[in-house]
């Protein structure tokens, strides 16, 4: 692993997630730090998150509300363009991955990406809708010949998370963590309050951040 003294050089990324609070939970504090040096960031998430099992929504239909989460969100982020998709949460899955590669390709054209970013291959949380979000970025990246970032965790961060909470996170070794780069915490974290849904009950999700300080790590994966 080497450590960054500044950040991949893009102009303009697309981050292609699965979830509304991807963008956030996971990315956020990159998202922040890339804006901070003029990077224009752009989200396409494929689906509204309505099928989670966590947190409140005061009655309303869930995947209503983490839109509205995810657009508020993205405003504190300083992103620029959001697209949600219509795609079942918990199914992406069973969706051809060249199917699933189709949105994030006409987006990457229409906002002039240089660049992809999106969860490592592994999920993350070994999430399925993580994976295949990522499955049709790598898609996107290989055929139009752009590089993907791919955010990681490192091994010790991910066993013990693991043992804290008893979850199966999935880290890297060193040696396939390409860039160790500053996040925007302070962001990320003001941010995140906009997904009260989410983020209300979600110890893990601070846990990670206490235990990652202020940086991050990525993949280069195409």
């Amino acid at each position: 692993m080497r450590r960054a003294d500044h950040l991949p050089d893009v102009g303009r990324l697309l981050a292609v997630v699965a979830h509304p609070d991807d963008e956030t939970f996971g990315l956020g504090g990159i998202i922040a730090t890339l804006v901070d040096t003029s990077a224009q960031v752009d989200v396409l998430c494929f689906t509204h998150g309505e099928a989670s099992t966590l947190g409140r929504h005061d009655g309303e239909d869930l995947g209503v509300t983490r839109g509205r989460e995810l657009t508020a969100a993205g405003r504190v982020l300083g992103v620029g363009q959001t697209q949600l998709l219509d795609w079942p949460d918990g199914q992406l899955a069973d969706q051809p991955v060249a199917e699933l590669a189709v949105p994030v390709a006409a987006m990457a054209r229409e906002t002039g990406a240089d660049a992809l970013l999106a969860f490592d291959e592994s999920g993350i949380t070994g999430h399925p809708d993580h994976r295949h979000a990522t499955e049709a970025a790598h898609t996107v990246a290989h055929a139009m010949r752009l590089p993907l970032y791919a955010w990681a965790i490192p091994e010790p961060l991910a066993a013990r998370l693991s043992a804290e909470f008893d979850t199966a996170f999935a880290g890297r070794p060193p040696n396939e963590l390409d860039l160790a780069v500053p996040s925007d915490r302070a962001r990320q974290r003001r941010a995140i309050a906009c997904h009260v849904s989410q983020a209300t009950d979600n110890p893990v999700l601070w846990r990670r951040l206490e235990l990652a300080g202020d940086t991050d790590h990525l993949r280069l994966l195409s």
